[in-house]
């Protein structure tokens, strides 16, 4: 137990650091390369953050710990959309851009309800049981081809538009090769820090008897998204927010799209009945943050506090079903 404490403390202070190498690494890139840093953050910083899900996950899912690897996900979304943007936000409050409202928001929201209705082939009348088959992995893995066809599309179209504009160049604080091995070795730090924080966390939550569900969507999926969290946070205080929320949603849209995709494409999912519950109560919040989000074009602190509130209200829940 004392061990176990001690690697999950050494873990989250790898997470801060390379969280705030990594983010100056990433934005330092965009600048340079004059790529939106709300493309950045949708792709290679939601990416990075989201490889200790990525690892969790898929083997979860060949060791036949399906609760764990599902868990992981839903549990990891719900906490990137109410705990990642909440308290970045409650820190500073977040500038929504028009093509987030318009493009990866709604496509986060869809990807959630296109889970919920892979996994219901019971209540369709397809399976005796719910599943993610392999054809689902596959119709999972075809969406996050295109959410990543789009991303780029836009990408490219608004580096043009910089390059052809009569802009002054942007002052940069890294040269390139310096960018890139800041954010190698802060992604290192990420990866290699969330995995001793999920594994010390899992020992820790052992110890006490938790079931493999509860662990799944509490303890691991707050374990694999603390690079997410503290990602989000360090680039929140440094103004910016584009990051923040790109890594967030990018990373919602990676872990079921790509994440769950390759996990069941490998090896079949059986999918308990509770998660139905779970993935709603995604889709439902989802919902209702994007409403204020799409009136007011921003997230204010106040909105942040409900965010995170619902989160304890939604752990709770957990902890007592």
């Amino acid at each position: 137990m004392i061990a176990s404490v001690f690697f999950l403390i050494l873990g989250f202070l790898l997470l801060v650091k390379g969280a705030d190498l990594f983010v100056d690494g990433a934005s330092s890139i965009a600048k340079r390369l004059r790529i939106p840093s709300l493309i950045i953050g949708l792709t290679i910083v939601a990416f990075g953050t989201s490889a200790p899900e990525l690892a969790v996950s898929v083997t979860a899912a060949l060791k036949g710990s399906n609760d764990i690897a599902l868990g992981n996900v839903v549990g990891s979304n719900i906490f990137n959309l109410l705990v990642v943007i909440g308290v970045s936000a409650m820190i500073c409050p977040l500038a929504v851009e028009k093509s987030m409202i318009k493009k990866d928001y709604p496509l986060s929201i869809g990807a959630t309800l296109l889970l919920g209705l892979l996994v219901m082939d019971q209540f369709l009348g397809k399976k005796d049981a719910m599943s993610l088959s392999r054809l689902d992995g596959i119709i999972l893995l075809a969406g996050f081809a295109l959410f990543m066809y789009l991303t780029i599309r836009e990408g490219l179209a608004k580096r043009k538009e910089q390059l052809q504009s009569q802009e002054e160049e942007i002052p940069v604080k890294y040269s390139l090769p310096v960018s890139i091995l800041l954010s190698v070795a802060g992604l290192l730090g990420i990866i290699f820090g969330g995995d001793m924080t999920v594994n010390s966390a899992k020992e820790i939550a052992r110890a006490f008897g938790l079931s493999e569900a509860l662990i799944g969507l509490t303890i691991v999926a707050i374990g694999t998204s603390l690079p997410e969290l503290v990602t989000s946070v360090v680039a929140s205080k440094k103004g910016e927010s584009d990051i923040a929320l790109g890594n967030a949603v990018g990373s919602n849209l990676f872990n079921i799209l790509f994440i769950l995709g390759v996990s069941s494409t490998i090896l079949p999912m059986s999918v308990s009945p509770t998660y139905l519950y779970d993935i709603g109560f995604l889709l439902v919040v989802s919902l209702l943050v994007f409403i204020p989000v799409a009136a007011k074009q921003k997230i204010s602190r106040g909105t942040g506090a409900a965010m995170t509130g619902a989160y304890i209200l939604y752990t709770i829940y957990l902890i007592m079903r």
